[in-house]
This record gives C-alpha cells, sequence and structure tokens, in this order.
C-alpha cells in the first residue's frame, strides 16, 4: 500500500523554525523575539502567517507580547513554594527577573476601622494600631502581585512607606528580630476585575490566583493578614506530596469560590 505524506500549512512549519530560536544564543530568555517584518523577510512568508506563527507561540507560554514595545522570549515562571516562605525579591532573582515595588497605599489605621474580619484573625482589641500596606509586585517591570496586607504595628513601631518597598521578610527578621514561624493560606482560582485588574494590566476576567494568608510569630501569634492577587500567567506553584495515604484519608477543605474577586 503506498502512503501520500501530508505536507504540514506553512504557518505549522514556521512554527517549528521560530521555536528553534526560543531560548537560543540569538534569543535567549528575556530578549527581544524578531517582529513580524523580520520574519517575513527571514523565511518569505507572509506578514498574515508571521502573526499567526507569533500568536501561537505567545499562547503557548514560549513568547509573551508587551503592548507598545514588542515579543519577548519568556523566562522562567516565577515560583511559589507551598512549603516554605520565601521573599518574592528572592524568587523574581531566582527566575532571573529583576523585582520591584510600587507602594500603592500605605497608612496607620484603628483595628476598629476596618470593616472586615481582620482584627478577629489579627487577634487585636479595637483600639490597636494596624499598617495598612497595599503593594504592587513587578518582575522586569511587568506586575505581577497586588497585595493588601494589614500588620499588627506593636511589633515593628515607627515603620515608613520607604521601609515597605523592600522584602517585609528580611525587615521583620533583620531589623526587628521577628521569629516567625510560619504562615496559614488558603488558595483558589479567580478571575481579575475592575481596578484590580487593571493594575495588574490583565484584561478584565483574566485568570488569576488568589490566596489569603495569617502569617504568626512563635506562640502563635498573627503579625499579619494578607489578601494577594497573583497574574494567573506569571507564576508556577510547586509542592511535594507525601506517599499514598489510606483509603478515607483527607485533610482537604471545600471552599466557597462563588465570590471571584478579591
Amino acid at each position: 500500500m503506498a502512503y501520500s505524506l501530508v505536507k504540514e500549512p506553512i504557518y505549522q512549519q514556521l512554527n517549528g523554525q521560530l521555536r528553534l530560536l526560543v531560548g537560543s544564543k540569538e534569543c535567549p530568555l528575556g530578549s527581544q523575539f524578531p517582529t513580524e517584518r523580520q520574519i517575513c523577510e527571514r523565511y518569505g512568508v507572509s506578514r498574515a502567517t508571521a502573526n499567526k506563527a507569533l500568536s501561537n507561540l505567545v499562547s503557548e507560554g514560549l513568547l509573551e507580547f508587551r503592548k507598545g514595545v514588542g515579543t519577548f522570549v519568556r523566562g522562567r515562571p516565577l515560583d511559589y513554594n507551598l512549603r516554605a516562605l520565601v521573599s518574592f525579591t528572592d524568587k523574581a532573582l531566582a527566575a532571573g527577573k529583576q523585582p520591584g515595588t510600587e507602594v500603592l497605599r500605605f497608612e496607620t489605621v484603628r483595628a476598629e476601622d476596618v470593616l472586615d474580619d481582620v482584627p478577629q484573625v489579627l487577634q487585636v482589641g479595637p483600639t490597636a494600631a494596624l499598617y495598612y500596606i497595599e503593594r504592587l509586585r513587578l518582575a522586569d517591570g511587568l506586575p505581577v502581585i497586588l497585595e493588601k496586607r494589614y500588620v499588627v504595628a506593636e511589633y515593628c513601631p515607627d515603620l515608613t512607606a520607604e521601609d515597605v518597598r523592600g522584602s517585609l521578610y528580611g525587615l521583620w527578621t533583620d531589623r526587628y528580630h521577628l521569629p516567625i514561624e510560619g504562615a496559614d493560606e488558603s488558595i483558589r482560582a479567580v478571575n481579575a476585575r475592575g481596578a484590580d485588574a487593571r493594575l495588574l494590566k490583565l484584561r478584565d476576567g483574566a485568570a488569576g490566583m488568589s490566596i489569603r494568608s495569617v502569617g504568626h510569630l512563635t506562640g502563635n501569634r498573627p503579625l499579619w493578614s494578607e489578601r494577594t492577587l497573583y497574574r494567573g500567567d506569571s507564576y508556577e506553584f510547586q509542592n511535594r506530596l507525601g506517599g499514598i495515604q489510606p483509603e478515607g484519608y483527607s485533610t482537604g477543605k471545600f471552599l466557597d469560590v462563588s465570590d471571584n474577586t478579591l
């Protein structure tokens, strides 16, 4: 029986050629990728074919498009370690990215003026002073995390907006010598909406991860309560599972996911 070979469409052939460029010496991680015009000239294809091939590589996560700048070879995703507290600065540097911070709000508030359950979570009285810190964390200039955090002021007096432009974990351990024991976290998938989406430069309804965290000092003393929104396309969650558990064993909890905004 004779078999006929089916030739791949031109854009698929081009995809294969362009994949060879991604991460090569010519186009290392983080570098700008050839433009549509350059691809047309180099491979002798139409502008529409070049656009389709680039769009496919963007959808595959190999490239990223930055509006008004161009298309870039995407670096490694940021690692979110589920087993340890690691500063954003360290995670960004480990992924080969330049970390940055924009302090959007920094103020001292009384616990009784906070409308949600934060005072109860932090186990403070109505007159206790809390810092409210809202920060945008950036990797290579791209906003990837929106943090909204309350901190018990008693444990870190005289904190300023300038102080919180860097790593809070480093600040608490190096300057205030606080014995941070760990944090309790809940994680769920959400759709970024409204102002939060705009701050992260996402389209309204884009995928994200919402993390609610309560950090503790030794003796189970709460230090911070945080609601954080992560870009879904910039983070990879890492964990190691233990062995197979007996049938019927479970420590998981079902969460109410009806609310899809922070």
